[in-house]
């Protein structure tokens, strides 16, 4: 337990956990509404081209098909995914319900509603489509170059930006220049729920949607404009949701799922297998960037010079703004005099990029810190050494943004995680001879809290108190699986000092929940989590006012312990919650409630600095992380054990990143692992004994001074990896992941 606090700092269980053990919880593919229709998608097997006929004869007669659907009965209308709000910006409006015209191997060309799932199965094989062939651009190489094969009407290249900020301070004599090249790879999310999405459109004219989304409101906003229904008319409700990892952030299958809905006037389920998981929604997107650095002899960062391509893949979603992030990070890092960054968004025709966790920053960050370890081998000096440096203080200005990085503790993070890993000793014993090389790394990592600065970000909620002393918390959350519900109660019990057990927290429903944009942005415990505590206190303070006025004493006299009221000095003098709600019921004829809308004032800084010992065989190339050291600037752990497994959960994410999950493209434009028999992620045998240290503090705006900590735990993980098998090897590896073929290739050029 975090001292000074009651329930803030302990472990708790999330409040669904025996309901998902148990199997009572429903996910959206258990969910069974009366008369559902079960649909099924063809997807394009070709990776651009013109469909020029399909065939559904075949596919009618199946028993029990209701409709097919292509873009021959589909609206001529485009839409895009990202959209959270009416006339957001890098917003553009490129995707079809049904391609006329397919952009990669995977896109949608039809889609079958059909009683049973097998018949829509059934149905969607015998489909058939004939196809004329277009010149496939499956790099952002070909499509840049390529002038004639537009994927797009606009062309190929979806967004480019520029930013270039501060002064240049030093004289070049007095300095060296350090310059690489860093390739992250498409990742495909791995949640263990696919996509799923219900939807209803009743005979009054009114559309419900059942979905695990990161964000109702958008949802709302981009169904009710697609079809031209009133805001008031639309209902989107959250569904319990099996992982995201900011796959399931984008509005991907919602607005078709509606469309079906409408058409067939009966509700449709659409569920996704793996396949379509992985060659059909979203994946972290490819980025390849170039860095130069200035840097004194002394190892003081003067310039960074950046430039970045992003493989947005067929449609642009959310890859203009997800492009244009990737300048906002390293500025929150480190101190840099002189910062420019150049990039851009190209269309390729491969599957579609979109959001993963961290948002940006693990791509730009890996290059940085790969790059890092670069300059200061160059100097010569120790990797933590010359990060100390030159990472940001606390209350720094960041250069791009023009907005303070709060309490940064980033320094702390490196110097307690140094001290605790050994760092010197474990990092000058080199990197070993013979077949198994052993090495260590270390990476720093900055992600943000919240959108204050750029986007909406506020939040409303509804606390009351009922008749027992229990309490309701009304809020529009999102949890993806990692325990938001039950963060919100410890949050609310804290100021209440009542059992988080007796607080109910809702999710979100644009029908009865108050508005809020989603979960994406670390923004949900810094700022959805002050909401919550706000709330609280309003409602403390109407609880205080009507024992105030039935004990007959100033409220200044009162204190509440343990769901109760007392008279300071006196323990005779007292009332429970539940004698206060009664009789606030039957002598004043009203209930306790309160109501608030939060406005986040601020956007500091997330820090994690993580180390990672590595072992390499270097007969196999295979790699083996042996030890691993977390280190977060959390602010404030609101649920211990859910913070430590955040970490834990994110540090199997970056070594599979790192080290070996890709969706790979082929020369005819299709994924080569559509499965998780060929797609390889880091399972638990593999994984090392990951030991998590948190900084806490109470600098920052956050209830407690809690920060975000779900997307910065993954931001330094890759690049940890990669520095320590550069430090085993005694190589400057860069292109990920660095599966045994580039890694055996690095010790037979050696």
């Amino acid at each position: 337990m975090s001292k000074g606090f009651k329930y803030v700092g302990n472990t708790f269980p999330c409040s669904d956990a025996a309901r998902k053990v148990t199997g009572d919880l429903l996910y959206g593919t258990d969910m069974k509404l009366p008369h559902l229709l079960h649909a099924k998608l063809l997807l394009s097997s070709i990776p651009h081209g013109i469909v020029k006929r399909i065939d559904t004869s075949r596919a009618e007669k199946v028993p029990g098909v209701i409709k097919i659907f292509s873009h021959l009965n589909a609206p001529d209308k485009m839409f895009n995914s990202f959209r959270i709000i009416p006339g957001q910006e890098l917003c553009i409006e490129d995707e079809p319900l049904f391609s006329r015209r397919v952009k990669y191997v995977g896109d949608r060309v039809a889609a079958v509603a059909a009683t049973s799932l097998a018949a829509a199965r059934e149905a969607a094989a015998l489909i058939d489509v004939e196809y004329e062939e277009l010149p496939a651009l499956l790099t952002t190489e070909e499509a840049l170059s390529n002038k004639e094969v537009k994927i797009q009407p606009g062309g190929n290249l979806a967004h480019e930006y520029e930013v270039d900020v501060g002064e240049v301070p030093f004289k070049a004599e007095e300095c060296i220049t350090v310059e690489s090249e860093t390739q992250t790879q498409r990742t495909h999310h791995g949640a263990l729920e696919p996509h799923v999405c219900l939807a209803y459109y009743d005979c009054s004219g009114k559309l419900t949607v059942w979905t695990p989304t990161q964000g109702v409101f958008g949802v709302r906003t981009v169904l009710a404009e697609f079809f031209g229904l009133s805001y008031s008319k639309v209902r989107v409700i959250k569904i319990p949701m099996g992982g995201s990892f900011g796959g399931k952030q984008e509005f991907l299958f919602e607005p078709l799922t509606a469309f079906m809905a409408m058409e067939t006037k009966r509700p449709v389920k659409l569920l996704l297998d793996r396949e379509e998981c992985i060659i059909h929604t979203r994946v972290r997107p490819a980025v390849k960037t170039k860095i130069k650095t200035v840097v004194t002899k002394s190892g003081k960062l003067q310039e960074f010079t950046a430039d970045s391509t992003l493989d947005a893949g067929a449609f642009s979603g959310s890859a203009p703004d997800y492009t244009s992030s990737l300048a906002l990070k390293v500025t929150k890092l480190y101190r840099i005099p002189h910062y420019k960054h150049t990039g851009r968004a190209v269309y390729t025709n491969t599957v579609k990029s979109g959001g993963a966790r961290g948002w940006a920053a693990p791509e730009i960050i890996t290059a940085t810190e790969v790059h890092m370890d670069q300059v200061a081998r160059k100097l010569k000096m120790d990797p933590v050494e010359f990060r100390l440096q030159n990472l940001v203080h606390p209350y720094d200005l960041d250069l791009v943004l023009n907005l303070s990085v709060g309490d940064a503790r980033v320094i702390e993070c490196l110097e307690r995680g140094a001290e605790a890993f050994h760092w010197k000793e474990r990092y000058n014993q080199g990197m070993g001879r013979g077949r198994y090389r052993r090495g260590i790394g270390a990476a720093c990592g900055a992600h943000k809290n919240g959108m204050y600065g750029g986007f909406v970000d506020c939040t409303s909620m509804v606390m009351k108190m009922n008749e027992d002393g229990s309490f309701n918390l009304n809020a529009s959350l999102h949890d993806v699986g990692c325990g938001t519900v039950t963060a919100m109660g410890i949050i609310a019990a804290e100021v209440l000092d009542v059992d988080p057990n007796l607080i109910t927290v809702t999710e979100a429903d644009t029908e009865l929940t108050g508005y809020d944009p989603g979960c994406y942005g670390s923004r949900v415990i810094y700022n959805v989590g002050a909401c919550a505590k706000e709330t609280a206190e309003k409602l403390k303070e109407k609880i205080l006012e009507c024992a105030a006025f039935i004990l007959h004493k100033p409220k200044e006299y009162l204190i509440i312990e343990n769901g109760s009221v007392f008279v300071k000095g006196t323990e005779y003098l007292s009332l429970t919650y539940k004698e206060i709600a009664e009789k606030t019921l039957q002598e004043n004829y009203t209930d306790l409630s309160a109501a608030h809308t939060y406005y986040s004032p601020s956007n500091p800084g997330s820090y994690s600095v993580q180390f990672a010992e590595v072992e390499v065989d270097t007969e196999t190339g295979l790699t083996r992380v042996t030890d691993f050291l977390a280190v977060g600037d959390v602010g404030r752990a609101i649920n211990r054990g859910m913070v430590e497994g955040q970490f834990q959960g994110a540090v199997q994410m970056g070594i599979g990143y790192a080290l070996c999950e890709e969706v790979k493209i082929d020369e005819q434009g299709k994924p080569v692992n559509n499965s998780f028999k060929k797609y390889h992620l880091v399972n638990a045998p593999d994984m090392p004994d990951v030991q998590v240290l948190l900084i806490e503090h109470e600098g920052d705006d956050g209830p407690f001074g809690a920060k975000s900590v779900g997307e910065i735990s993954a931001v330094p993980t890759a690049a940890a990896v990669i520095n320590a098998v550069n430090h085993a090897l005694g190589t400057s590896l860069s292109d990920m992941p660095l599966t045994p073929e580039k890694l055996l290739a690095a010790v037979k050029n050696r």
